[in-house]
């Protein structure tokens, strides 16, 4: 008997000693999940219960670093193939790790030997943390859950690899953002250069972005697929692609398949490839990778450059268009790309109020649509005639899946698909559609004879009426405008662009005098540093807006030249149209497009109606300076560094879109150029980049320093020059309260919301980046753009700010009415310490 209970006893022992040896060791088992009191060490693993996907920590194969790292990846493949890392940036040395849930309920990384924690979800648990646990799924989702809810997931943390299941998405409401980053390198885990983002608006697209510069977009989504892939077809195949728009900010793209062994991946190298397992290659078989070809890369033909992948050289120009720069694009230089040969029918209307045959439409099939697509509701039929009776359209297309598209801007990023793609409707003049045979040159031969003869006569009768003392100055003042033109673009602007600047409307002075009713004071809109700005009504009922140079402004024929030379070129939702301009006598007239709401600062600070600019609307002004900035320093024919860029200086239409103004100051670089000189400073003080008015050094980025100061005045509501606490400006006062954690106070009271506090402080930071004293520590506008509408990111930290005080006054010049003739000799730099 007692022989029997002894056995009885042992082998209870040993069931018990094999059942803690297996609770210990959980490979034997392959448990699925961790509690709080079941960790896992750096030789321990999770295993779904399925089998496909582990969970714990590795070392990327190839690597000499041999760093440990958490993440999760396909556990029956021989290759390794890692879907998911938790400490990309923050690498244990060492194989102390360990992977639990803390006292808080969140789940931690932890490096034993340095007892630091290294990683965690960082999450709030309202349940006792012992009821929590931490589950990898089959769908190689790693869950944190309670028993009330799931807290965090992986799926929602994406990084370099999308599974079956997961989602791309981006939500402008709530800032959330799904997309896509790219390893630093296949041995490498931590955060590299390239991303992938879902982009809502007007048409969902696919970005692919290096370091926030745009590499590679997909078309828009067309309800089944994104219509500017050459591999339609082949990207059909993947089972349930499903793309979701509520129309208001939010989209995602989902897709399923019945095997996990699928997902598509961002490479290090800034490609998307999808991957399926095959047994028989016994390895990741490729299916669909983008960019597959050099005609893939965003804008590689410029603006009305078409790209081919199949012909040598691959890029031409679109017919009616010829090369800006010959020499460049003959020698494989396309990013300049091309122009326009022949005026539009609108241009010519303008120019010189004749008629001339309707526009039409050059047809290139099987096409990718250029960036920047407009949605128009009209069918198939309406479609053209739309973009016709518009002066600004340049293009359109029609999709049965997206409807009528259209396109304002210069036609950029276009390539022509040997499979695919749609049909795209570029405008050209009527001239440019015809074919000419020798019957036509025959009949206007004759033709351009008899008005040869009637030109010699006509400058004949010029010549005899020269004597007249009241015409031939307007006359004179015309050739000289005509003569400057060409003088400052020569040598920088094609043929043809010359061509286009001659045809340059020229008012008469009594025209203008007639529409502002003698330039009264009544219909006086305001007073620049260069004169008096007045609103008029043409005959035919069309507003202008008529700007008078005054004759001591300082402001001559250069600068008006340079206006006309710069904004003439320019086509931009966010920057003012310039419709014409006059030279008579004495007087210097530039005519724009009328804006109802006037300039910015007349808004902004004024009392009365700084209300009317809620936190909404000034957020999209900002933005919509952004954009229009960007397009002068990057995306315009011309690179343009404004140089007195001001909240006086930003007009608003009836929907309060800024447009930026006043270009009298601009100046123009070559493609090769980054910066410039000058001793003749001008510009505004207050807006002025330390490095411009002490050095007369102008770049881009004297540009973002301006920008800067026009983020913290519409934020605040309160001009640069106004003195805060402490008789500090509104810079040097936006630094202190950043540096005491109260950059959200900057925010006019107004405007001021505790729902838009994050986004305020985000702003202030923004601006504080702009402002940097150094101009190599600010970002470039492209950047600033991404970190606007960025959300859930960290921005860099600001550093020291630059604080330019205006000591007296001498010789110097200033856009400013009230700051004119300022001294580059008389700015100082004023620091402070930060924290």
């Amino acid at each position: 008997m007692v022989v029997v209970l002894l056995n009885a006893r042992r082998h209870i022992v040993l069931l018990l000693l094999a059942a803690f040896s297996c609770f210990s060791v959980r490979l034997c088992f392959g448990e699925d999940r961790i509690t709080f009191s079941t960790p896992i060490k750096d030789s321990d693993t999770l295993l779904s219960k399925s089998g496909i996907f582990r969970f714990g920590f590795f070392t990327p194969v190839h690597s000499t670093a041999h760093l440990r790292y958490v993440g999760i990846w396909y556990d029956k493949v021989p290759v390794q193939t890692v879907v998911w890392v938790a400490n990309k940036d923050t690498p244990i040395n060492n194989t102390s790790g360990v992977v639990s849930i803390s006292e808080d309920g969140n789940l931690v990384v932890k490096d034993g030997l340095n007892r630091r924690h290294v990683w965690s979800t960082n999450v709030t648990v309202t349940v006792d943390p012992n009821a929590t646990w931490l589950q990898l799924m089959d769908d190689g989702n790693l869950r944190l859950q309670d028993s009330r809810d799931i807290v965090w997931e992986s799926f929602k943390h994406n990084y370099n690899t999308l599974l079956p299941r997961m989602n791309l998405m981006t939500n402008l409401k709530t800032g959330e953002n799904l997309g896509l980053t790219s390893w630093k390198s296949y041995v490498d885990p931590s955060t590299g250069n390239y991303t992938v983002s879902l982009v809502p608006f007007p048409f969902p697209e696919l970005l692919i972005k290096n370091n926030n510069v745009t590499k590679w977009r997909s078309g828009p989504w067309n309800g089944q697929v994104f219509i500017g892939l050459p591999d339609m077809d082949t990207l059909l195949n993947i089972d349930g692609l499903n793309l979701n728009n509520d129309n208001q900010g939010m989209v995602s793209l989902t897709y399923a398949n019945d095997s996990f062994m699928y997902h598509i991946t961002l490479d290090p190298n800034g490609a998307i490839y999808q991957r399926d397992w095959r047994t028989s290659m016994n390895d990741w078989r490729v299916g669909v990778r983008f960019p597959s070809t050099d005609c893939d890369s965003y804008s590689r033909c410029g603006p009305y450059g078409s790209c081919n992948p199949g012909e040598d050289p691959q890029c031409k120009c679109v017919k009616g268009f010829v090369p800006r720069n010959n020499t460049e694009w003959s020698g494989g230089n396309w990013m300049n790309g091309c122009v326009r040969r022949a005026p539009l029918r609108c241009q010519r209307l303008r120019n010189s109020g004749g008629g001339g045959k309707e526009d039409g439409f050059l047809k290139l099939e099987k096409m990718k649509v250029p960036v920047n697509v407009e949605p128009y509701l009209a069918d198939e039929e309406a479609c053209p005639k739309v973009c016709l009776d518009n002066c600004s359209c340049t293009a359109y297309a029609y999709d049965q899946g997206i409807g009528c598209m259209l396109w304002s801007a210069d036609l950029v990023d276009m390539q022509s698909f040997l499979g695919s793609g749609i049909d795209l409707y570029i405008r050209l003049a009527h001239s440019e559609l015809k074919t000419h045979s020798k019957r036509i040159l025959m009949i206007t031969a004759p033709v351009l004879g008899v008005v040869l003869v009637a030109a010699v006569f006509v400058l004949l009768a010029c010549r005899k009426f020269k004597k007249r003392p009241a015409g031939p100055q307007k006359d004179r003042s015309a050739e000289i405008l005509l003569k400057r033109m060409e003088a400052l673009t020569s040598g920088n602007e094609p043929t043809s662009n010359q061509a286009n600047l001659k045809e340059l409307p020229l008012f008469e002075f009594q025209v203008l005098a007639t529409a502002t009713d003698n330039f009264s004071l009544e219909n006086k809109l305001g007073q620049g540093g260069f004169g008096p700005v007045y609103k008029g009504v043409l005959s035919e009922g069309q507003e202008i807006a008529v700007k008078r140079l005054s004759r001591a402004s300082g402001q001559g024929l250069e600068e008006l030249l340079n206006e006309v030379v710069v904004v003439s070129k320019l086509q931009h939702r966010n920057l003012v149209k310039l419709l014409g301009c006059c030279i008579e006598g004495e007087e210097r007239l530039l005519i724009y497009e009328y804006m109802p709401k006037k300039s910015l600062d007349a808004y902004l600070f004024d009392p009365l109606k700084q209300k009317i600019l809620d936190w909404k609307t000034r957020f999209n002004i900002l933005e919509g300076i952004c954009r229009g900035l960007l397009y002068l320093h990057r995306d315009s024919r011309l690179k343009i560094i404004h140089r007195d860029l001001k909240a006086s200086n930003i007009l608003l239409d009836d929907n309060h879109n800024p447009k930026i103004s006043d270009f009298g100051l601009a100046r123009v670089f070559r493609a090769n150029e980054d910066e410039a000189n000058t001793r003749r400073v001008v510009g505004t003080y207050g807006y002025m980049s330390p490095e411009y008015a002490m050095e007369g050094l102008f770049s881009e980025k004297s540009d973002v320093f301006s920008l800067g100061v026009i983020f913290l005045e519409i934020i605040s509501g309160r001009r640069n020059s106004h003195k805060e606490d402490n008789d500090l400006n509104l810079l040097a006062y936006a630094w202190k309260l950043w540096n005491d954690g109260e950059a959200a106070s900057l925010a006019d009271p107004i405007v001021f919301d505790e729902c838009f506090e994050k986004e305020i402080t985000k702003c202030v930071q923004i601006g504080l980046l702009c402002v940097q004293e150094v101009a190599n520590d600010r970002p470039n506008v492209s950047t600033v753009i991404w970190m606007l509408t960025t959300e859930n990111m960290n921005l860099p930290e600001p550093k020291q700010s630059a604080f330019i005080a205006k000591r007296g006054v001498s010789e110097a010049e200033s856009s400013d009415q009230s700051h004119q003739n300022v001294s580059i000799n008389d700015v100082s730099l004023t620091a402070m310490t930060g924290r």
